[in-house]
């Protein structure tokens, strides 16, 4: 993949955030962008010859818009290089399609294509297999394990002062024993009866009428 350098990367973000209200413009951002992939593939071919020298001074500090603009400087494909394909026959194939409830393939093609579909996730899980982690702690949780992180997620006795307040000591051998305290709700101060027209008692009234339409008397 090429990469373009500082100033071609500035010519056409500059075009496109440019508007295009007409044809004329439309045009010039056209001609403003061939230009600059022409002057990207002769910088590209100097570069490549070994006797011409490089325009732009090479930089190990690149700004964070330069990295995002540029291209991908890494791909997992490069963990399925030299390491030869597993085998996989079609029977193997069908019984991994069976433990998964997946339907199986309707013709050779299809079954083909899952074949090398699995021998691409095998060479990539293999990869990681091969990562040696020797003298690496397992990892027991995703959390901050740092010396810092795991200072602030510690209990200390200033994080239950406030609980050891409120016990106190009874009997001989001066038994710490927890003060239990009343707590009362909202709903419990709540008047049920407040809204109510009649009442008698802690009942409301609900008046019923005679006949035929107005229920029991």
């Amino acid at each position: 993949m090429m990469s373009l350098c500082r100033n071609c990367r500035q010519a056409l973000r500059l075009v496109t955030q440019r508007r295009r209200p007409s044809s004329t413009s439309t045009r010039r951002a056209s001609a403003a962008t061939s230009t600059a992939f022409l002057s990207t593939k002769s910088a590209a071919s100097a570069a490549s010859a070994p006797s011409a020298p490089s325009s732009f001074p090479s930089s190990s500090s690149s700004s964070v818009a330069d990295i995002l603009s540029g291209g991908p400087t890494w791909s997992i494909r490069t963990l399925r290089g030299d390491q030869p394909t597993e085998p996989i026959t079609p029977s193997q194939l069908h019984h991994l399609l069976r433990l998964a409830a997946l339907p199986l393939p309707k013709t050779p093609a299809e079954e083909a294509s899952m074949i090398a579909t699995l021998q691409g996730q095998l060479q990539f899980v293999r990869a990681v297999q091969r990562v040696d982690t020797a003298g690496v702690e397992p990892l027991r949780a995703i959390r901050d394990e740092t010396e810092e992180g795991v200072r602030e997620q510690t209990i200390g006795l200033k994080d239950l002062q406030d609980a050891l307040d409120k016990e106190q000591l009874v009997g001989h051998y001066r038994r710490p024993k927890r003060v239990r305290e009343r707590v009362e709700s909202e709903a419990e101060k709540w008047d049920a009866l407040a809204t109510a027209s009649k009442k008698a008692g802690k009942y409301f009234v609900v008046d019923s009428g005679t006949g035929k339409d107005g229920g029991a008397p």
